[in-house]
This record gives C-alpha cells, sequence and structure tokens, in this order.
C-alpha cells in the first residue's frame, strides 16, 4: 500500500492536521483519510464509498469531500460533547460492488495512522462493512453487537434530527409541537425512514421522495399515511413548512436557496450547503437552516460509545440534549446577527479552545 500527504490543488483546504492519499494495488483500493483535527481527542467520523458518477471529475469530488466532511465532524464532535476531534474517510468505488479485500485494505490504512482517525459507517457502508474493516483494524466502530459494537447508528441519528427540528420549530412557529407541521423528507434511508416514524408519532403530515421505489415501498407499507411523491421538485411543490434532506449532500444550492419559501430547513443529510455562501442567502431570506453537523450527530455519539462502554440508554440521553444545543445556538444566532451555521461553528470553536 502506498500513501501520500495531500497537497498541490487541495492545498486551499487549510486547517486539516493531516490528509492521506492512499492506492493498494493487491486489492485496487483507492481512499483519502482526511484528519482535521485531534485537539480534543482521535479524530473521529465515517467512512463512504462512492464513485461520484453524477460529478464531473468524480476523484476530486470523493477528496473534497473527505476534507469538507472531516472539516464538519471536528464542529460535530465538538458540539455533541465528544472527546474527540474530526475525520473522515472516502472509499473511491462502487458501494454495490466491494470485496473483502478492499474492506481489509482500508482497515489497514486506518491502522497506519496509528489511532489518530477512528473510523465508523457512512453511505455505502454497512454494519457488516465494519465488522470486515474491523478484521484489520482495532480503530474500528459502528460494528455489529457480536463484534462488539452498537449496530446501526442512524437510530440515533434520526431522534438527534428530530430533536433539532423540534427546537427550531419552536423558534420559527414559538411551540416545538410539530402535530400538523407539512414535512418534506428527502431520502428515505436508514435516517430518513426513521425520522419519518418520529414525524408521523407526533402528527406530522409527512411527504417523502426517494429514488428507490423498494425503500418507498417498505416505508408506505409500515407508515401508509405518508405521501409518497415522485420527484423532489413535486416534494418542494407541496407548500412545506419543513424541508429535510436526508441523502447526500451538496442539495442546498444557490439556486434553490434563492427560490425556495419553506421556513425552516433540518436534515440529516451531511454537507447539505452545495457552498458556504448559501447560508447567507438562507438567512436573508429567513429561512432558517439549522446546520446539519449541530442536528446530526447521533450517529457519532452512538459510535463513540464502542469505546466507553456500549451503553445506549446513555447515548441516547446525549443525544436528546441536541434540543438544547439547537436553542443555544439559536440564540446565539439572533442575538449576534450572523447565520446558525457561523454560531454553531462559534459555540464548537469555544469548546474545542476551552472556553465552554
Amino acid at each position: 500500500m502506498t500513501s501520500t500527504d495531500l497537497a498541490g490543488p487541495w492545498a486551499d483546504f487549510d486547517g486539516h492536521e493531516q490528509v492521506v492519499v492512499a492506492y493498494d494495488a493487491a486489492s485496487g483500493m483507492q481512499a483519502v483519510i482526511a484528519v482535521h483535527s485531534t485537539v480534543l481527542g482521535p479524530a473521529l467520523g465515517g467512512v463512504r464509498m462512492s464513485i461520484y458518477a453524477d460529478r464531473t471529475e468524480p476523484a476530486t469530488a470523493a477528496h473534497q469531500d473527505a476534507l469538507r466532511l472531516s472539516r464538519a465532524m471536528t464542529y460535530k464532535n465538538a458540539l455533541a460533547g465528544l472527546d474527540h476531534g474530526g475525520g473522515k474517510g472516502v472509499i473511491f468505488g462502487d458501494p454495490g460492488n466491494k470485496s473483502v479485500e478492499v474492506l481489509h485494505a482500508f482497515g489497514r490504512l486506518v491502522t497506519s495512522l496509528g489511532g489518530r482517525y477512528i473510523t465508523a459507517g457512512d453511505v455505502g457502508m454497512s454494519v457488516a462493512d465494519m465488522d470486515t474493516i474491523g478484521q484489520t483494524c482495532p480503530w474500528t466502530t459502528g460494528r455489529s453487537p457480536s463484534s462488539g459494537g452498537v449496530g446501526d447508528s442512524g437510530i440515533l441519528t434520526a431522534v438527534g434530527v428530530w430533536q433539532a427540528m423540534r427546537a427550531a420549530a419552536g423558534q420559527v412557529w414559538g411551540t416545538c409541537d410539530l402535530a400538523g407541521r407539512r414535512v418534506g423528507v428527502v431520502g428515505a434511508g436508514k435516517v430518513g425512514s426513521r425520522l419519518v416514524g418520529h414525524l408521523i408519532d407526533e402528527g406530522a403530515i409527512v411527504f417523502v421522495v426517494d429514488p428507490a421505489s423498494a425503500t418507498l415501498a417498505a416505508l408506505f407499507k409500515q407508515y401508509p399515511q405518508v405521501q409518497v411523491l415522485e420527484s423532489t421538485a413535486a416534494l418542494l411543490g407541496a407548500d412545506l413548512d419543513v424541508l429535510s434532506p436526508n441523502a447526500m449532500g451538496g442539495f442546498l444550492t444557490m439556486e434553490l436557496a434563492e427560490h425556495l419559501s419553506v421556513p425552516l430547513i433540518c436534515g440529516g443529510a451531511n454537507n447539505q450547503l452545495a457552498s458556504p455562501e448559501v447560508a447567507g442567502v438562507l438567512a436573508a431570506r429567513g429561512v432558517l437552516y439549522a446546520p446539519d453537523f449541530m442536528v446530526n450527530c447521533g450517529g457519532v455519539i452512538q459510535v463513540a460509545e464502542e469505546l466507553t462502554g456500549c451503553d445506549l440508554e446513555r447515548a441516547r440521553a446525549k443525544v436528546m440534549q441536541v434540543f438544547t444545543t439547537t436553542e443555544k445556538v439559536l440564540v446565539r444566532a439572533q442575538g449576534t446577527g450572523c447565520t446558525p451555521v457561523a454560531a454553531a461553528e462559534a459555540l464548537a470553536e469555544d469548546r474545542i479552545a476551552g472556553r465552554g
């Protein structure tokens, strides 16, 4: 296996402690690991696998994802009260055609960093995949209970998004009650589908869109109250109170931000803003955007438990505090006149610097 510190065109992504690009000739594994910060402790963050088929420069997109998401993990872990910095891994490949050899090679890559980066599951990776990575890497979380893990991290991720949505609703409408609110959920995967359950239990009116018909069919069977729509455009035209992105990143583009009329955006997807400037546009138009790295921390809180005793009730109690964190961030944003993203980053930086 060969690896090199990232340089050249990636130098613009400053502030990272270490970025490694690797290729394993034996398995064909191509991967990048970005370690943004270890100030609070070892970097913790998931590994995703994708071929980035929708991007004009797929390899570049993979590297940029690792860099942006590792920075977000630093803030996410700080806001979540975890003693971890931020890191992210990306395996460049087809998640539907992964091999044991590729996963083992990635595990060896993580192991070569000596514990500076602890990996977990993310998009395109299953609990079983994390078990396989764990066979060559002691710094692996998101594993099955039979392998010493806590299982699917989507369970508590959805809880955190739900709690953040309730807190943000209080800011927008003066009540945290989501009953009767029209919520549009983009993506019905392991987080989105569970979020739908929480929303239905609260009495919300839920609209869902997802490219996988089987996923939608399973969701509708469980929750026949859900209104399944044929496209994202149809969902955006459904006169929503809340838009909840729960699929891949980059959903909130500048074009969408300039025309979106929904009062609140709160979802579990990572890296939702296509560019940092989108946050300012949304705020200027009166759209409250709950920063993704603040609301979707439930998964990392859950997998961090594998390092301290696998107490899921303790993890759930910590995830429920996302409600309080969201309130604190939104009050700070309102009081200082900054965007919620800037307020959340400032709160995280306070903790990293020992001020909070």
